[in-house]
């Protein structure tokens, strides 16, 4: 991917310097957290799983302290801002052709922990989306879990991470995400789950949506770097991470899609480069 160079967005909120310490979920133990942790990346809905650590925080930085990155963190973080500037622009162009104005949202970057509007977080979830304050929260050592445990690597792949919680925003925006909360909170558990695949696979598709719109406007794909894409949404499928954990499938308890399924629409919406076809609750097969 071709990023160095280009614009940075300053849309970015560094909260770095405030934590570092960890929480300790009472029982399960670490295996069972990474379990958990690998089931819910790429968009989970923050609201249903935080607020449930406990444990005490350690190792924090003095207050008023800058941040000290290393320069691997430095890197990261140019890239990420360079991501984000190009979905700003991406999509404030997609809004303007529909006669609206764009709202980006803020990026924030954390070590370990972070409170939000949606509740108290874990680095270990992954990066997430909260639509009661409008941020994607990010803390940049998920890249090397995309590097080495989920096998996801490259720039594009990490690019693709970004762009999907973007597309959660755009949800909120459009009015999809209130919609959708309203027949959750209606529906039995199995309809619910149904419901979260839908709109996380609509994630998927924006994400895709905005890779051919910035592909075009900046060129800044490489050899490969679609591929990277597909196989960052392949590797967090529901399935995938369902038998890495215990060897077997439970479809009806799957909240963010397959693997085939959440490839299938990044594709459609890269192929596309048309948000009217990510409309994921209107199709009648996924």
């Amino acid at each position: 991917m071709k990023w160095e160079g280009q614009r940075e967005s300053e849309n970015v909120e560094d909260r770095r310097a405030q934590g570092g310490g960890t929480r300790i979920a009472a029982g399960g133990g670490l295996g069972l957290i990474v379990i958990v942790v690998l089931s819910l990346l790429f968009g989970i809905d923050p609201r249903q799983i935080l607020d449930q650590g406990g444990g005490q925080v350690s190792e924090q930085q003095a207050p008023g302290q800058p941040y000290q990155e290393t320069p691997e963190e430095a890197q990261r973080s140019k890239f990420a801002k360079v991501v984000l500037a190009d979905t700003e622009d991406t999509w404030g162009a997609i809004f303007h052709a529909s006669g609206k104005q764009y709202e980006a949202p803020t990026l924030v970057l954390f070590r370990r922990e972070v409170q939000s509007a949606c509740g108290f977080a874990q680095s270990a979830m992954g990066p997430f989306y909260c639509p009661g304050d409008h941020k994607v929260y990010l803390d940049l050592s998920f890249f090397d879990e995309m590097d080495g445990k989920l096998q996801a690597g490259g720039d594009f792949a990490k690019a693709y991470v970004i762009a999907h919680e973007v597309g959660h925003h755009i949800q909120t925006l459009m009015g999809i995400t209130s919609q959708v909360d309203a027949q959750r909170a209606a529906a039995g558990e199995t309809q619910s789950n149904a419901l979260s695949v839908r709109t996380e696979l609509q994630a998927d598709c924006f994400a895709g949506v905005w890779a051919n719109r910035t592909e075009k406007e900046k060129h800044i794909l490489e050899a490969g770097d679609i591929d990277e894409a597909l196989n960052a949404a392949a590797a967090v499928g529901d399935d995938r991470l369902q038998n890495r954990a215990r060897g077997y499938v439970v479809p009806e308890s799957f909240t963010h899609g397959t693997s085939a399924q959440r490839s299938k629409w990044f594709r459609k919406g890269f192929d596309s480069g048309d948000t009217g076809q990510c409309d994921t609750f209107a199709a009648a097969t996924l």
